[in-house]
């Protein structure tokens, strides 16, 4: 039931007594006249939305705005002073660094601990410890107490306990943006099979572009009341009015929104979502570069791999070698933008193959695609390939990617019985970094605006 609201909150508050100096608690409870002694706080106020199974649904606020205090509520650790909160699934949560760790306890015991708060038995974590020591990928350091772990080795055993025991719902809180950049990666595929499996996902961050890019809805809290739900970009859009304004502004600014929402119009109502952007494919010459234009700053880091690679299975190919170089075949994983650069590998065919069409795909840390090439429109290709045979692909290409890192992923189609399928595909088979460019003015994801051009009139 793809409509089924697993998560349905309805005027959901919870407040706090807050006391000037601890002694007024005691007076107040031994008051013959029970008088107070303490001003109340709301955290949440009035909050209501319902999170749908299989969605992606972000919540973001300034810091206080009451996010945390909201995912505690929907995962039991707080109860709320009123209102109906209604959860359906299992819920694995990812909260706060550290959250359902005993800093004495090994890791391995924490994975028993944590696991087991979140409701597993012992022979379930049996089941998936290997998967989740794998995952967490902290060697020895397994059996060492996790007072001694950073916060990155933290967030990598609290992900993969929280990612490996195939919650319905799962609830991440700001946690990934401790990692580093390959884990981050590895968490959000990870993230993205959930979804594919219909799961749902509750994704708190300050990273506006996350939410964005992540999620299918989102909401708006401020001090304790939801401003907005609805679409990411426009949720986003009065955020940024917000954390932007002065401070004497904020309040007019949600007031103005409380009188009238539907004339508050925030942006641009995204014209067709499921529109495919048509690109112009740009042709290098290779020849025409000199090596005055390979860029001295690129270099090869060997400590730079992908951890979230993921294979399909072979039908008769096999990708090889995937990786980026210099026009030269110097190879290389921290570019600099501007240059030109090859990703390459080679294909061995274990066996014949026909109307064979070669792929590759860009993409960032969460896995928004960002640009790929086929080196055949799709229903042509070459029409046969002997078997006991290897060929290389080259796809040159200049890079007009920010600073930032990326991941490669690698493709191989032939038609099998009739129909066109991946005689091999690599996801995420490779990464690499674009460097800080001296003097660049570009922003956000990709460089395609030229110098700009100012003169007074």
């Amino acid at each position: 039931m793809p409509n089924e609201h697993v998560i349905h909150v309805e005027n959901l508050t919870k407040t706090y007594r807050l006391y000037a100096k601890p002694a007024d608690r005691v007076k107040e409870t031994f008051h013959p006249l029970r008088k107070q002694y303490h001003h109340p706080f709301h955290a949440l106020e009035d909050v209501s939305f319902n999170v749908r199974r299989g969605e992606t649904f972000g919540i973001i606020g300034r810091n206080g705005s009451g996010k945390s205090t909201l995912l505690q509520l929907i995962c039991g650790i707080l109860q709320p002073t009123s209102g109906v909160l209604r959860v359906k699934g299992k819920i694995s949560a990812l909260l706060e660094l550290g959250a359902g760790f005993n800093p004495e306890f090994t890791g391995h015991q924490n994975v028993y601990l944590n696991a087991s708060i979140l409701g597993l038995t012992t022979e379930q974590i049996d089941a998936c410890l290997d998967d989740i020591l794998a995952f967490a990928d902290i060697g020895d350091f397994i059996n060492q107490p996790v007072k001694s772990y950073s916060s990155g080795m933290y967030v990598r055993l609290a992900f993969a306990v929280a990612i490996n025991i195939n919650p319905d719902i799962l609830v991440v809180d700001e946690a990934l943006s401790v990692g580093d950049e390959a884990f981050q990666r590895k968490c959000f595929a990870q993230i993205d099979k959930i979804k594919d499996g219909g799961g749902t996902i509750l994704f708190v961050s300050h990273g506006a572009g996350l939410i964005i890019e992540l999620c299918n809805r989102a909401l708006l809290l401020d001090q304790g009341e939801l401003l907005l739900s609805g679409i990411p970009k426009k949720v986003v859009s009065l955020y940024h009015k917000m954390i932007f304004a002065s401070p004497d502004k904020v309040e007019s600014l949600k007031a103005e929104w409380r009188a009238d929402p539907d004339r508050f119009n925030l942006i641009e109502e995204i014209i067709d979502e499921n529109a495919n952007a048509c690109v112009e494919k740009a042709v290098i010459e290779n020849t025409a570069e000199t090596k005055s234009d390979i860029c001295a700053e690129s270099f090869y880091n060997p400590g730079m791999k992908s951890q979230s690679k993921v294979c399909y299975e072979r039908k008769g190919a096999e990708i090889e070698n995937p990786c980026l170089t210099t026009p030269e075949g110097e190879p290389v994983n921290i570019l600099v933008g501007g240059k030109i650069y090859h990703y390459r590998y080679t294909v061995f065919f274990e066996s014949p193959a026909f109307m064979v069409r070669f792929g590759m795909l860009i993409k960032t840390v969460t896995g928004v695609e960002i640009s790929g090439c086929a080196s055949h429109p799709e229903g042509d290709g070459l029409e046969f390939i002997e078997g006991r045979t290897r060929w290389e692909i080259r796809f040159p290409f200049r890079c007009r990617l920010n600073p930032g890192p990326y991941f490669l992923n690698a493709g191989v189609l032939g038609t099998v019985n009739g129909c066109e399928e991946y005689l091999d595909r690599n996801i995420d088979v490779a990464m690499f970094r674009v460097d800080v460019k001296k003097n660049a003015c570009s922003t956000a994801v990709v460089d395609m605006v030229g110098e700009p051009d100012i003169a007074m009139i």
